[in-house]
């Protein structure tokens, strides 16, 4: 089984195929089953189901911030 990679917001990402806009480069918006992504050339948003864009993400140009452990540990109390 194929590891799950960890998406973080603002993540920058390169995927395999443009954009209609022709861009490559893309920005993480949104986590959860589906990713939200923003074209940096366009400023389209969209999302992908998480399984689709793995298959699509050539490489990470830059990652975004870690999240902090004590807010993960409150949102999932929450839940």
């Amino acid at each position: 089984m194929a590891e799950i990679i960890d998406f973080r917001m603002q993540d920058v990402l390169r995927l395999r195929k443009p954009h209609p806009c022709g861009g490559f480069e893309w920005e993480v918006v949104r986590i959860g089953a589906d990713i939200g992504v923003r074209c940096l050339t366009c400023k389209r948003r969209v999302l992908i189901e998480r399984r689709t864009l793995e298959k699509r993400l050539k490489a990470f140009v830059r990652r975004g911030p870690e999240p902090d452990p004590e807010q993960v540990r409150l949102a999932l109390e929450r839940d």
